[in-house]
């Protein structure tokens, strides 16, 4: 049975180091690239009509890229609420 294994997208590839990254030393450059190449790799593995994988890795690599920087958002406008509220508080004391 001769079976050929299909290569797998770079861009793939790329895009899952770049979603670890992202949780790690490169949080704010790393999720945007994973998320940016794992669009690509995923578009790019539709238009090879069956002859890249590595659709899987894309995925985990949009969804870590994603969630960082829902994080990230999320981070922001809690600090921006927290201390919005203080500032508040302490407008009213005067």
């Amino acid at each position: 049975m001769n079976t050929v294994a299909r290569p797998t997208s770079s861009l793939a590839v790329v895009s899952l180091v770049f979603g670890i990254l992202g949780w790690t030393l490169l949080p704010a450059v790393g999720a945007v690239v994973a998320v940016i190449t794992g669009h690509m790799a995923r578009a790019e593995i539709r238009r090879s009509a069956g002859q890249l994988e590595g659709d899987g890795m894309a995925v985990a690599g949009l969804v870590l890229g994603w969630l960082a920087i829902g994080l990230a958002v999320a981070a922001v406008l809690a600090f921006i609420l927290f201390f919005g509220g203080i500032a508040a508080l302490a407008a009213l004391d005067h």
